[in-house]
């Protein structure tokens, strides 16, 4: 069994997009054969949704059941619920998400995108793989804890994936 994290390469010809791997992922794309999934190899790719991210100017954001972009775990379960018709209510999102989404938009094209604040969920996940996302979930233990801000490795989300890999 193979765990992984795929990272696919930018999108050419979006504005504001810079291929920050300088080629690496586009000749690792183009050379390198696809998954194959066999009895005996089988993948499995995890991505956290810990923040929405935003694009750079612009007043509104895409919303995932309209939830609006969070900064942190506890901002979830406090999450004002808008009415997709009232948009008088719905505030602009954080600069801290518009910082997020140009790091998302490197990597997939968009900044209104889930991530885990680092990978956008659509670029962690295989066409085919067991794919499994968090809600929640940071990409890295630095800056993390167990319980407010978990990340992949912290135990309660740890023991929801790794039995994947040993069976």
């Amino acid at each position: 069994m193979l765990f992984i994290t795929r990272i696919r390469p930018a999108p050419k010809g979006t504005p504001g997009v810079i291929d920050q791997t300088r080629g690496l992922l586009t000749y690792v794309e183009k050379n390198c054969a696809p998954a194959v999934y066999t009895p005996e190899l089988k993948y499995v790719c995890i991505a956290g949704r810990y923040i929405q991210g935003a694009p750079l100017t612009g007043n509104t954001i895409a919303t995932t059941d309209d939830i609006l972009a969070v900064d942190t775990p506890s901002d979830i379960a406090e999450a004002v619920m808008v009415s997709t018709n009232d948009k008088s209510t719905q505030s602009g999102p954080t600069l801290r998400a518009r910082f997020i989404g140009q790091g998302y938009k490197q990597v997939c094209g968009r900044a209104d995108v889930w991530g885990d604040g680092v990978v956008p969920e659509v670029s962690a996940h295989l066409e085919g793989a067991l794919n499994i996302s968090f809600d929640g979930v940071y990409h890295s233990p630095v800056g993390s804890d167990d319980e407010q801000r978990p990340w992949y490795g912290s135990p309660a989300i740890l023991k929801q994936w790794v039995h994947h890999l040993l069976s």
